[in-house]
């Protein structure tokens, strides 16, 4: 099913299944089917659902292993203004069929049942997603943490995630094609699936930036939006082949829909096709010349520096640059965008002066675009290597109480309070090692209320502090 969830400014979150009011077979004949549930909305519904005009579609294509669905949102100018914080499609599977998840090529297993995670069965931890199995019915996962949270992905990674059963051997795909519909980004962290066994695809969601990510829609504002198309995709094996092979099918299978991707076949004019939308390319290099290797470039709506990463009202779209700082974006619908970017290894964002307009069928060519990283003289010292991830960082072990056998674990937050009871971190610069000595998250000691935390502390060494009194004086004089 589809829902979402939406809220009056100030009010208590709604949770919406989406039921379409009305059906029609918008194509029919022997290649493809493709069918609509639409609902609309009037003011005698104020308060009852989202001022949303709301069109699912679900298309069927002749040999093809599967379904696409996408949906069509619209909101009037003149209609009541609303917060939309979610928009998904939900599926769950059979329990007693579905045991072994996939998310990545390091991140699948077989997991445990929901009943597993029932009070006579499990342990509540921090927040109502996060239990301890203390009598799971498969001994093997006893004193394991199951979280929905830490089998997140972020959106350029999210292509394609889901679920095998071994008897019959049988898998359920959900492939995300492109993430120009979606929330944030290329490096926003969403939901993928979980013990249920339930498979998401999430369109829009606040996780976990809070309400700063919500799409707020204002009085007087028009808005509308394609979300998806995505791909179910059902495979199996041949002759007693193993199940888990199912999984490298499927991701030959997603790379087939990226390769298709603008699909051709939706019906809706308001999905452009490929000779529809426009070409962008350039090449990203530094004030001084340095090719931005492996820089992430993209267009997003009109805002800020870095207003992309909390956008949901529009669409983005990105691309990394190869070793020399060349990239190309295809594929844009038209409309006025920022060109945005960031390097790793360089601080900092990077917004071109003007918006860029893509016209249908158009190929714009930027020429260098060069990225001054934010400086106010020269570089003293350094903590870490700004490339938006931790893991330069010091990540501590998990607690022994809480561990998962996938990729993330819980509680690693809590550690920084048992590494560090007496005093927060004291970080010296030319002595101190920033994967040894600088904990990972910028969280406060949990300590008695009488007790106020300092703070993380930055000293330098002789040198460096020499250094600083120089600059000082000069800067001074």
């Amino acid at each position: 099913y589809w829902d979402l969830v939406w809220s009056k400014t100030g009010s208590t979150l709604i949770v919406c299944r989406i039921s379409g009011t009305s059906f029609s077979v918008i194509v029919e004949n022997e290649e493809q089917v493709e069918v609509s549930f639409k609902r609309t909305w009037d003011p005698s519904l104020e308060g009852q659902l989202p001022s949303l005009i709301i069109d699912k579609r679900f298309i069927m294509l002749k040999n093809s292993s599967g379904f696409y669905s996408y949906g069509i949102f619209e909101h009037l100018a003149e209609w009541s203004p609303f917060n939309l914080p979610q928009v998904r499609i939900v599926f769950k599977l059979s329990k007693d069929k579905f045991h072994y998840m996939a998310v990545s090529d390091n991140r699948q297993r077989f997991m445990p049942l929901p009943d597993d995670r029932s009070e006579k069965r499990s342990k509540p931890l921090a927040y109502p997603e996060a239990v301890l199995l203390v009598n799971p019915v498969e001994p093997e996962f006893k004193g394991e943490v199951d979280d929905k949270y830490q089998y997140s992905c972020e959106n350029k990674d999210l292509k394609v995630h889901g679920w095998i059963c071994s008897d019959p051997a049988v898998g359920f795909w959900q492939i995300t094609p492109s993430n120009e519909f979606r929330t944030g980004g290329l490096v926003k962290q969403n939901l993928t699936s979980h013990v249920g066994p339930i498979n998401l695809a999430m369109f829009l969601s606040a996780h976990y930036a809070g309400d700063e990510m919500v799409l707020k829609l204002k009085p007087g504002e028009p808005w509308k939006k394609v979300l998806g198309p995505v791909f179910m995709y059902l495979n199996t094996t041949t002759d007693g082949g193993d199940p888990l092979s199912l999984w490298e099918d499927a991701k030959r299978q997603m790379a087939v829909e990226v390769q298709s991707w603008p699909y051709s076949f939706p019906a809706s004019e308001d999905f452009p096709k490929a000779e529809q939308r426009g070409r962008i390319s350039g090449r990203c290099v530094s004030e001084t010349s340095i090719p931005g290797n492996g820089g992430y470039v993209g267009l997003a709506p009109p805002g800020e520096v870095g207003s992309w990463q909390i956008d949901g009202k529009g669409y983005q779209f990105w691309t990394q640059a190869d070793e020399q700082g060349f990239f190309s974006i295809a594929n844009v619908r038209p409309g006025e965008y920022n060109l945005y970017a960031y390097i790793p290894g360089f601080l900092g964002d990077y917004k071109f002066g003007s918006s860029v307009t893509i016209a249908p069928g158009s190929s714009m060519d930027m020429g260098d675009v060069v990225y001054e990283p934010p400086r106010h003289g020269p570089t003293l010292w350094e903590i870490g290597y700004p490339d938006r991830t931790a893991s330069g960082f010091y990540v501590p072990d998990v607690d022994p109480k809480y561990i998962n056998k996938l990729f993330r674990q819980y509680g690693l937050w809590d550690r920084y309070t048992e590494l560090y009871p007496d005093k927060d971190v004291v970080y010296t610069v030319g002595k101190s090692d920033w994967a040894k000595d600088w904990f990972y998250a910028h969280i406060p000691r949990f300590l008695p209320k009488q007790q106020k935390n300092e703070g993380r502390r930055i000293c330098t060494d002789h040198v460096a502090d020499q250094i600083l009194r120089r600059q000082r004086w000069q800067y001074e004089q």
